[in-house]
């Protein structure tokens, strides 16, 4: 990417933190803040999306683990690495803290070598997220999405940090806004600080894994009570999906 894209994505960046940061403010004089929603309420998550319609409710500790397109029971809370076959793994579950130390422990502590991820996650702690995807891509690990099964929120921060990535058609990957909290923990100015610091973290860091930073577009205009689906031609024109 050149300098004048991402100098683009940068101003449309903190205009949007600007307005979140004006808002913050208003809240705080009042007491409470909550990020607005654009448009209609959104469908729910087992609805199918098109191009134009694919925000979705979300919540992620109602978000079932799928097994192809059925889905069979919950997610484990914290992230879990088990053994599917030879160098394949499964890494699923929330995103959490310590969670980043944690599985990079076990993943150069396992026998054989962890060769392959294969992704299940609705998300969680984005700091995390982004610990374990640099450690993911300093180990030459591959990650991969199988039909029907999710990578929302911070997950595809992980699934970004594969050498390749493989996602089907039929998998499901989506991206919110950050979760911020309520402003009154915080004076606004130190809140948008955190924002800013925040965002620009994320998008060095995608542009690392060879990310398009311009994905943000959708994560920033979309609540964190929301989920945007990005559909297969999405994931091929930001990089999700390296050519094979």
């Amino acid at each position: 990417m050149n300098g004048r894209s991402v100098a683009r994505i940068l101003s449309g960046v903190l205009i949007f933190q600007l307005g979140i940061g004006a808002l913050l403010i208003v809240g705080d004089m009042q007491g409470s803040f909550s990020l607005p929603h654009f448009g209609p309420d959104a469908p729910d998550l087992d609805q199918p999306v098109r191009p134009g319609d694919q925000r979705r409710q979300f919540d992620p500790n109602r978000t079932p683990r799928q097994t192809g397109p059925a889905p069979s029971g919950p997610l484990p809370d914290r992230l879990t690495l088990t053994q599917l076959d030879g160098e394949t793994y499964r890494l699923e579950g929330g995103i959490t803290p310590g969670d980043a130390d944690r599985i990079s422990k076990q993943i150069l502590e396992a026998t054989p070598k962890v060769k392959l991820l294969v992704l299940q996650s609705p998300g969680g702690t984005v700091g995390e997220a982004l610990d374990l995807g640099r450690f993911i891509r300093a180990q030459a690990i591959d990650t991969e999405m199988r039909n029907g099964e999710i990578c929302y929120s911070a997950c595809p921060y992980v699934l970004a940090a594969g050498t390749t990535r493989t996602i089907d058609d039929a998998a499901s990957v989506g991206v919110h806004q950050h979760y911020f909290g309520e402003s009154t923990i915080l004076p606004a100015r130190f809140a948008v600080e955190d924002i800013q610091r925040g965002q620009g973290e994320v998008m060095v860091y995608l542009d690392a894994m060879g990310i398009d930073p311009l994905v943000m577009q959708h994560s920033l205009s979309t609540p964190p009570d929301e989920i945007y689906v990005l559909l297969p031609e999405q994931l091929k024109t930001y990089n999700f999906v390296t050519p094979q």
